[in-house]
């Protein structure tokens, strides 16, 4: 099974292609789920859903659809604090979407590097206990190919927890001429690319530019990954970014025809329809 979606499942401009014209924001991710079956989940990296939106996420997506929720950044980005008590209460009240929850990504600052391993380690520890955690780290020790990065592996591996890959050189090989990329190369990760897994559910972010062909090329090699993890009987997560996310529904879609994977995305969608009966 290959899971395939955006960053967001609420986007406005999607009214055009991917939503109905008369859409509003109740509707976007039951509108949403008809045709991708995860999503990033960057919401809660940024606010902390009510017990009844947690069950309305429940009731809008059908019983096969998939949630990538990020940890709030108030635990994931805290220097101090406690944060075993705070993620434990996080996690406990993610339990309301049950089996839908897949995993529960941990994106970590650039300044988290081995001297807060301990602490990393406890917080994988902590939401594996619970559901599998990708683990996403940007500080360039843990890409060293050497001592650094050999320590998280095995941390990782010790929990069978998952490292997030990450692929911006599509992004970054464009200039930033414009304002949402003049933004997206100031806030995206510009790291190595280690095409890497250690559980049966990979999780890869494509951050890619608004230009299609230029975007097919970057992730050429990730089309031969994508259908090796699918033969091994893995279960990929695979999330793809433009820079304002308007096209990011039309670059899922491409990748899933150039794959040849009958993903639910290459069915008709709403604002086609509208457009064919013109």
């Amino acid at each position: 099974m290959l899971y395939l979606g955006c960053p967001v499942w609420a986007n406005p401009k999607w009214k055009t292609s991917l939503l109905s014209a008369d859409a509003k924001p109740a509707d976007f991710l039951a509108q949403y789920a008809r045709f991708f079956n995860s999503a990033e989940g960057n919401t809660t990296f940024y606010a902390d859903p009510s017990s009844e939106t947690l069950q309305r996420w429940h009731q809008d997506t059908p019983t096969h659809y998939r949630f990538v929720l990020k940890v709030p950044q108030r635990i994931s980005h805290a220097d101090s604090g406690d944060h075993a008590e705070q993620l434990t209460d996080w996690l406990n009240r993610m339990t309301a979407l049950a089996d839908k929850l897949a995993l529960v990504h941990l994106q970590l600052p650039a300044s988290a590097g081995p001297l807060q391993l301990q602490r990393i380690s406890q917080m994988v520890q902590l939401i594996s206990q619970n559901r599998r955690c990708a683990l996403e780290v940007r500080h360039p020790a843990f890409f060293d190919k050497a001592t650094y990065e050999i320590a998280l592996h095995k941390m990782l591996q010790q929990f069978d927890a998952e490292r997030v890959v990450i692929d911006s050189r599509a992004l970054f090989a464009v200039a930033p001429t414009t304002p949402a990329l003049v933004d997206a190369h100031a806030k995206k990760p510009r790291v190595p690319v280690h095409a890497i897994s250690f559980s049966s559910t990979p999780l890869l972010r494509f951050i890619g530019s608004d230009d299609m062909a230029l975007n097919r090329q970057f992730y050429q090699p990730w089309l031969k990954k994508v259908q090796q993890w699918l033969d091994e009987g893995k279960t990929p997560f695979c999330f793809f970014h433009t820079p304002d996310n308007d096209l990011a529904p039309q670059l899922c879609r491409q990748f899933a025809r150039d794959l040849n994977y009958p993903h639910q995305c290459l069915a008709t969608w709403p604002g086609e329809q509208q457009f064919s009966l013109l």
